[in-house]
């Protein structure tokens, strides 16, 4: 049975989810730009990133770093940026020639862990460093929009690179009112009250459309060919990767044993958005390996985001008030569907960019896959099932 909690609907703060309604699962507060003076090196090395891979020297850069304790950082935000900088080395390090490193060093591996830990995530890059917490606004009096994003850390650089991540960031924004609409859709579906949850539905079909509106612009200033040879190779993981089939050991972690760990790469798929839309409208994804992927992303994700898809999903059945009520309110089936038919869409923009972006690219090196996605899955059967399994969930 479905779980009513007593403070469901408007008067759920999406703030106890990490969330807010102006920015959904972006925080809440720009992102931190620098740690403090003692963590320099750290710093001083990402901001070299693109010159050191240009000249093979960022291995020996980062054995030579000092042995730093992230015991002294205590701010959210801060953590969070020790986050990105060890992820960025990290994958740099590993990915800095082919075949990849079967190990990163203990003077990477231990704050890494430690602060993965803290922050109840893998030590790996994931999208919540990636792109969650890596952008700037480059006018703070101005919104949070694509014109107004900047990376703060980049692999190579380049205008592909950083116009791949920021459409992710810029759709996060958009995304923010359409998730602040969720909880108040299921409380009206609780209530059985037509007007508003028709009301809600029209903001979050609205709000997909305007997401696939941004999607549609991600081959602007991101070049398919570029992206498979400059950007995406450096944000594999190193689970089901065919370079690396004993994962990666993180030397000195006493927790690991010597033991190689298989952790998934930064993937859209550890985004909240689509999973949320699923639970929320209660689109059901038959049995495959896919399935079992999207939900082991979720241990990816930042800990409030996991929390708000399970509250999503223990919430009353939107779909069945839709259901009841539709016989006397077609115009509210009729705006539950748009919901699905934008979702679908979504979905479908997703797998041709997969297709045009990955899969018709010309693989060089098994460190970079054309028919295994950076998650580690072949992506493409199971992008086409979840696309017409979302369409076939439409009542009419």
């Amino acid at each position: 049975m479905p779980r009513h909690s007593a403070a469901r609907g408007d008067e759920i703060k999406l703030e106890r989810f990490g969330m807010t309604p102006e920015r959904g699962f972006l925080p809440d507060a720009d992102p931190c730009r620098r740690l403090p003076a003692a963590f320099a090196p750290w710093e001083e090395l990402a901001s070299e990133l693109p010159k050191r891979l240009l000249t093979g020297t960022l291995r020996r850069a980062v054995r030579s770093l000092p042995q730093l304790d992230p015991a002294a950082l205590h701010a959210e935000g801060e953590l969070r940026r020790a986050m990105l900088l060890l992820s960025f080395l990290g994958h740099a390090f590993v990915f800095e020639s082919d075949p990849p490193a079967e190990a990163v060093p203990r003077v990477l591996a231990l704050p890494w862990c430690t602060v993965a830990e803290r922050l109840g995530r893998p030590p790996v890059l994931s999208y919540a460093s990636y792109a969650l917490d890596n952008w700037r606004r480059l006018d703070e009096s101005q919104p949070l929009a694509l014109e107004n994003l900047a990376l703060l850390q980049n692999f190579l650089g380049g205008i592909d690179e950083d116009w791949f991540v920021t459409v992710h960031v810029a759709i996060e924004a958009r995304a923010a009112g359409l998730l602040a609409a969720a909880l108040p859709a299921q409380d009206a579906a609780a209530k059985r009250d037509a007007a508003r949850l028709e009301g809600l539905l029209t903001t979050i079909g609205e709000g997909l459309e305007s997401l696939i509106a941004l999607l549609l612009r991600m081959p602007e200033r991101c070049d398919p060919y570029i992206y498979y040879r400059r950007v995406r190779p450096w944000i594999h993981g190193w689970k089901d990767h065919p370079a690396l089939p004993h994962g990666l050991v993180y030397e000195g972690v006493a927790a690991f044993r010597g033991r190689g760990q298989r952790l998934r790469g930064e993937t859209g798929a550890q985004s909240g958005i689509v999973p949320a839309i699923d639970a929320l409208l209660g689109v059901g994804h038959a049995a495959d390996p896919l399935r079992a992927y999207l939900a082991e992303m979720r241990g990816y994700m930042p800990p409030g985001h996991r929390a708000f898809l399970e509250e999503l999903e223990a919430g009353p059945s939107l779909r069945e008030a839709v259901r009841e009520l539709g016989t006397g309110h077609p115009s509210l089936v009729e705006a539950y569907d748009a919901c699905l038919h934008w979702l679908e869409h979504f979905r479908a923009t997703h797998l041709e960019y997969a297709a045009r972006y990955i899969h018709r690219q010309s693989q060089e090196s098994a460190a970079n896959p054309t028919a295994v996605g950076t998650g580690g899955t072949p992506f493409m059967a199971y992008l086409r099932k979840h696309r017409d399994e979302t369409g076939r969930h439409r009542m009419r």
